[in-house]
């Protein structure tokens, strides 16, 4: 198991390894994903009850600290080849 806040835990025997928040299976990616998807704070907050405004918003730090560490390697595409 991966400690890797106070709220959000990486364990491979927890939801194959995804990050969720600490002692439960609500993963990062479903508060995100539900987020984007017009969800409210409270909406969350109903559908999952162990859930705090604490647990979302570490969440959302910490997809927000995974993308800034994150590396981007561009690729530059083939040549299109013309049809003659």
């Amino acid at each position: 198991m991966v400690a890797t806040t106070d709220r959000i835990e990486i364990n491979p025997k927890v939801m194959l390894g995804k990050p969720v928040i600490r002692g439960t299976r609500v993963t990062v990616e479903l508060i995100l994903r539900k987020l984007s998807e017009g969800a409210t704070e409270g909406d969350l907050l109903d559908a999952y009850p162990r859930l705090t405004r604490e647990d979302i918003q570490a969440a959302i730090g910490y997809a927000a600290d995974t993308l800034a560490n994150e590396e981007t390697v561009l690729v530059k595409p083939p040549p299109k080849h013309s049809k003659r």
